[in-house]
């Protein structure tokens, strides 16, 4: 392969997307005990991983084509954009579509997190806003982010390997939480943890819950059936 794959080599960019993305994950999930701090180190690798191959090398491009034999009229850094064959337009699909998927997973991520926040202020279980829909809406969006950036928007061989890991881990971390809040709650948290899922809204409340999602949606709202 002699041709030059288009949209790399920026590694100052590369760089710049790293520290921006890293310092939002850390500004709303800081890491306390040692098994967070392993989840944490996932998703870091994760984010080198995808920005390093979206405007530095293209690992994931240079592979296809060496094992697999991909190989286009024209190539791309971006994967969906080779292997369909649509050039531009292939990526900007994938683009807008992953960008939606990463601000809705990041107004998530950051509205569960002051929601839990004043909960934890007041010394209360936070059971209402997103937490009306699902239990750890911080965890939601941060899987909703990483699968629309790591997956629909830019997949690579790194992304699409560590997304379910770092599923795994916080699923993990989740049921370690909850183990701690019902021995601190009791009977409240058990009966909240029956009426609500985990991470996946129950059918027909997405549309709420993303709603919900906006730093000005109360923290007392309950979903409508």
């Amino acid at each position: 392969m002699n041709e030059a794959v288009s949209h790399t080599g920026v590694w100052g960019l590369a760089a710049i997307m790293i520290v921006i993305a890293s310092w939002v994950f850390y500004r709303y999930l800081a890491p306390r005990t040692w098994r967070e701090w392993a989840g944490a180190g996932l998703v870091q690798a994760f984010i080198i991983a995808l920005y390093a191959e979206m405007y530095g090398f293209p690992l994931t491009i240079y592979l296809m084509v060496r094992f697999f034999g991909l190989d286009r009229a024209h190539l791309d850094a971006n994967l969906w954009s080779t292997m369909l064959g649509v050039g531009e337009l292939g990526m900007m699909i994938s683009m807008v579509l992953g960008y939606v998927l990463l601000f809705v997973g990041i107004g998530l991520f950051a509205q569960g997190w002051r929601e839990l926040y004043r909960a934890q202020k007041e010394r209360r279980l936070a059971t209402g806003g997103l937490y009306a829909f699902v239990r750890h809406p911080q965890y939601t969006g941060l899987f909703v982010g990483l699968f629309g950036e790591g997956v629909v928007h830019w997949p690579t061989i790194f992304s699409v390997a560590l997304f379910p890991v770092i599923v795994l881990v916080y699923w993990l971390l989740a049921r370690r939480e909850e183990q701690r809040v019902l021995q601190e709650f009791g009977d409240a948290y058990r009966t909240y943890m029956q009426r609500v899922p985990m991470f996946i809204p129950r059918s027909g409340q997405w549309g709420q819950f993303v709603e919900r999602s906006s730093a000005g949606a109360s923290e007392r709202d309950a979903p409508r059936p």
